[in-house]
């Protein structure tokens, strides 16, 4: 299919560059101080011009864009975060959606060997592994995407959250494929981690739109004043989180996928609008960090809206 598309889309592309070239060529003598004439050509290069813009654009946004991914370091200074914790480095990973266009058997190696390559202290998974049988993705079984991510590697460990589409295929089965692999599932669960002699608190809350939040409880569990991070697929729980949590690192925003020059990204599945859409939040004494993922859903498209691995500094 992709194939196909790309074919069709050179043939266009051809089409339209032969199409402007003809229409360059110089006026016969008879029409060249007709301005009728002149004024039909200049629309004409107009509308081919701009049909090979939104060409272009179309075929990077469904072709090349979803098919690229990259490394974004990014830091956060957190305001009373001890200086043993200090250069923590966390490999954020979001919404893979595998099966989805450009998800397959070599991604997931790629995504693998891109993250151990940046040698986190700690990789994090943020949920949405599953892509649905659609027209242009089709389901793959979460053991094979967990077998894929069993090989990353980070000192302070490999913990998983899961997302509305894992819970819409089978949440119990996912979290099985991957606690069976060695990455923990956090499901409303808080972890001890020790780095640099200092204990961190790591707090996996269940999915905003699947799942119920027991945010409450599953902070109680954890000593008064320790340094903690959550996790969370959806940021839309971000209001909701105490000021005591200083960072929630979240997904399933995808970024948009599209942002659009001067509009900026008009679709984002958040209730708050674009405010969560993607990158640092500070809100309310505490920080969020959502990644803008890897694949891609509803449509297999991104544009100005690279797939990333994250590699995010705590700093004190």
């Amino acid at each position: 299919m992709i194939n196909l598309a790309a074919f069709i889309s050179i043939a266009l592309i051809v089409g339209l560059f032969a199409f402007l070239f003809r229409i360059l060529e110089p006026l016969p003598i008879s029409e060249a101080h007709d301005p009728r004439q002149i004024w039909r050509r200049r629309l004409r290069i107009v509308v081919a011009v701009l049909l090979l813009v939104i060409l272009l654009s179309g075929i990077w946004a469904t072709l090349i864009e979803p098919n690229r991914l990259i490394v974004r370091h990014e830091s956060l200074q957190l305001e009373n975060w001890p200086n043993e914790l200090s250069g923590l480095r966390i490999a954020v990973i979001g919404d893979i959606h595998t099966g989805g266009p450009f998800i397959d058997d070599n991604k997931l190696t790629r995504i693998v060997e891109l993250t151990n390559q940046q040698k986190p202290d700690l990789i994090v998974l943020l949920g949405d592994y599953m892509s649905p049988n659609s027209w242009h993705s089709h389901r793959v079984e979460p053991e094979v995407t967990a077998a894929h991510m069993q090989a990353l590697h980070a000192p302070l460990g490999v913990f998983a959250i899961l997302g509305n589409h894992d819970w819409w295929y089978n949440g119990e089965r996912v979290r099985r494929a991957f606690d069976d692999r060695g990455i923990k599932v956090l499901e409303n669960e808080a972890v001890e981690i020790k780095f640099g002699g200092k204990s961190l608190w790591l707090v996996g809350l269940s999915d905003l739109w699947t799942r119920p939040q027991h945010i409450s409880e599953t902070l109680a569990t954890i000593p008064a004043g320790a340094p903690t991070i959550a996790l969370t697929h959806n940021p839309d729980l971000f209001p909701r989180l105490p000021t005591t949590v200083p960072l929630l690192l979240a997904a399933h925003t995808h970024g948009g996928q599209v942002n659009i020059p001067l509009l900026g990204t008009p679709i984002v599945p958040s209730g708050f609008g674009s405010k969560y859409t993607a990158g640092h939040v500070f809100e309310n004494g505490h920080h969020m960090f959502v990644t803008t993922g890897i694949g891609t859903s509803i449509l297999p498209v991104r544009f100005r809206v690279t797939p990333e691995i994250v590699i995010l500094t705590i700093h004190s």
